[in-house]
């Protein structure tokens, strides 16, 4: 279909270790549409994390075939999808990543770097994606200097540097205070309102909840999804 933004058939993901096969994912089949919020819950082991990993073509699945905005990955090399990555998926991970030498500007604008983006245009699309996401004051400022909310804004930010369509958050909020968790779920849900598609692994319901689908997975396996009203 034409508004479905990522699509999974029958994902497997085996990982050998000596003489044994761990089976990760045992045969997934989702869909997510443009402009959804998806949550993915399911405890430790569970496959979430590797399914998202695979999702946001940072790994690649031992059989099945995952389309991003109708693109056939199944096929592509390292190379390919590293450019498919780099032009249609943001991410933003619970320990921020944020390179501490740099101010918060300079890291939103690294991103930019590796895809063309002149020194005018990284700062002017760098500032405007701090203004975005309640930092503008904050431009100049390197993350020590940052709390936690203010660093993982940051990092929101640096994920909408290329113009995403997609932005995996992988337990966004593990690593904050409530208040803050709280303000930085609001945020995703804020560009979700803004046509970008969100999908956010978590452990808390509450966090979850936010989303418009919850996504269960158990032992490799979709165990069930539910409509949040």
């Amino acid at each position: 279909m034409a508004d479905d933004i990522i699509k999974v058939e029958n994902l497997t993901k085996k990982y050998v270790m000596g003489e044994y096969e761990l089976d990760v994912l045992r045969g997934i089949d989702l869909t997510v549409k443009k402009g959804d919020a998806v949550s993915i819950m399911g405890p430790s082991g569970s496959g979430k994390s590797t399914l998202v990993q695979i999702m946001g073509c940072l790994d690649k699945p031992t059989s099945g075939t995952l389309y991003i905005d109708g693109i056939d990955t199944s096929t592509m090399d390292d190379e390919e999808l590293a450019e498919v990555r780099g032009k249609k998926i943001g991410f933003v991970f619970q320990f921020f990543f944020l390179i501490p030498t740099l101010s918060a500007v300079q890291n939103v604008e690294l991103p930019m770097v590796f895809n063309g983006f002149s020194a005018d245009e990284r700062s002017k699309r760098a500032c405007e994606l701090l203004e975005l996401v309640g930092l503008g004051e904050r431009a100049n400022h390197k993350p020590s200097e940052l709390s936690g909310g203010e660093r993982q804004r940051v990092a929101i930010a640096r994920a909408l540097a290329n113009d995403p369509r997609i932005i995996f958050a992988d337990e966004p909020t593990g690593n904050l205070d409530s208040k803050s968790g709280e303000e930085i779920i609001n945020l995703l849900m804020k560009l979700n309102k803004k046509g970008y598609t969100i999908i956010i692994v978590t452990h808390d319901m509450n966090i979850a909840r936010h989303a418009k689908r919850i996504i269960y997975i158990k032992d490799g396996l979709i165990e069930k999804t539910e409509v949040v009203k």
